[in-house]
This record gives C-alpha cells, structure tokens and sequence, in this order.
C-alpha cells in the first residue's frame, strides 16, 4: 500500500471510531447516482458504468454492517428510467438481475424489492421476488432494493390499496374521509412497518432527492457527495455518517 493509502486508511479509522454507536443512523437511503457520466469519463460504455455501480453494492452493505445500521435503501432504476431507450435499458436490467441474484447468493442481506412491480420485465420481477424469498429468514440488515421506483407512484399505489381495502370492509367514501390521517397511508406505502430514513445519500454532485422516499424522507437528514457512484469510497460514506450524527434534528421545523 503506498503512502496515500496508509493515510487514507488512517483517516478512516478515526472517522470511524468518533461515531458514537448511539447516534448512528438506523435507516439509510441511498440514490447511486452517476454511473453514466463515470463511464463516460472514463471512455467506456455505460453498461460497463453500471456494471462498476452494481459491483460498489456489496462493499457499501459491508460498510453499513460494521456501523449496525438496521435498514439500508439503494434507488437503482426510477419510474422514469423505463423510458429510455431499449439499448440502453434492456442491459440495465439485466445488470440488475444479476446484482439482485448476487446479493442473494451471498446470505448476508435480506432483499426486500421496493417499487412497482408490475410495470417491470417479467424477467426482472421475477429476479427480484426470487432473491426476496430466498433471504427472507437472514436476521440482520435489511435491503430494500428500489426498482422501478418512484416517490408519486409509490404514494398513489399506497392510497389505492387503502381504497380497495376499505371498499372490501364496506366502508363508505364519506366514513373514511373522516377516519383517513397520515398512519393510514403510511401502512400501505412499500416501507411499511419500517422506520422512515435518518440519512439519505446521493452521490455525483446532484444536489435533490427526485422523489426518492417522497413520504418517509420528511425530516430525512441530507447529504450530498460529488463523488459518482463507482468513485464513491468507505471514507466518503463515513463523511456522511460522521455529518449526520453532528447535526441537531429538528423534526418539523
């Protein structure tokens, strides 16, 4: 290791040892952002781009396990990614899959796919129902995997089911108007039952949330890194850590 790398890895080891475990964050949400523009900068193509963002997914579970956060969240292909152009898209997912399958194989993460289902390639759903069941008893962090996700969809999905499942019960349109607040929803949305997001992450220097956790990232702190996805380092995330646990929360305000 030269020199740079031993500073490095001292650096990080003090980052790491003045988070206090109290203080860590439980949830993370995660926007890997910037796979195109690093293929693009470094003269490849941007499946290889892809391919090197899947290939980081691994080593950042790794990093969250050290830290015991309980529930990570990694956006990989957003409602509005659908449209791309098949040439584009279709290795993608494919890239996807095989991410998800990876994950799966290793029995360190519990896969939980998060996003619309139905509007995805038969093969890709499948891929991701598949790693979902096969790591359903893994004790430990929880990965929710966001594919085909989006924040809009995802709160009409939630107040849809809520309708359909009131309808069934006989409920009126006007009894559930009175009865409807914010829990109600919040049990129907594709996170249900776990706890909204501490700390969102995106990386490339983009500096909003796109919709990303629209409804649990109210009082979610944020942290933005100009590093692309591939680049992005365990010194960068403790960085993030490390900002999270100095700020002072102040739900709703």
């Amino acid at each position: 290791m030269d020199l740079r790398g031993l500073l490095y890895g001292a650096y990080e080891r003090r980052l790491a040892a003045a988070l206090p475990p109290d203080r860590v964050p439980q949830h993370v949400g995660v926007i890997l952002d910037g796979n195109r523009r690093w293929a693009r900068a470094a003269g490849i193509g941007l499946a290889s781009g892809h391919r090197r963002g899947a290939d980081k997914i691994d080593e950042f579970l790794s990093w969250c396990a050290e830290l015991h956060i309980d529930v990570v969240t990694l956006w990989l292909l957003s409602t509005d990614n659908l449209a791309r152009p098949a040439d584009e898209l279709a290795p993608l997912l494919r890239i996807i899959e095989d991410a998800v399958r990876e994950l799966a194989a290793s029995r360190r993460w519990r896969i939980n796919p998060v996003g619309a289902l139905d509007l995805l390639p038969d093969a890709t759903a499948r891929a991701l129902k598949e790693a979902q069941d096969a790591t359903a008893e893994i004790p430990g962090l929880l990965v929710n995997v966001a594919v085909g996700y989006g924040g809009r969809r995802e709160i009409a999905d939630a107040v849809r089911a809520l309708l359909h499942e009131h309808a069934s019960r006989g409920t009126s349109i006007e009894d559930l108007a009175n009865l409807l607040d914010i829990d109600h929803i919040a049990e129907h949305l594709y996170t249900k039952g776990q706890p909204d997001p501490d700390l969102v992450i995106r990386t490339s220097g983009e500096q909003r949330l796109s919709g990303f956790l629209l409804w649990q990232s109210a009082h979610s702190e944020l942290f933005f890194c100009e590093a692309y996805w591939p680049d992005f380092r365990r010194v960068d995330f403790l960085r993030a850590v490390r900002s999270y646990v100095e700020r002072e929360r102040r739900f709703g305000s």
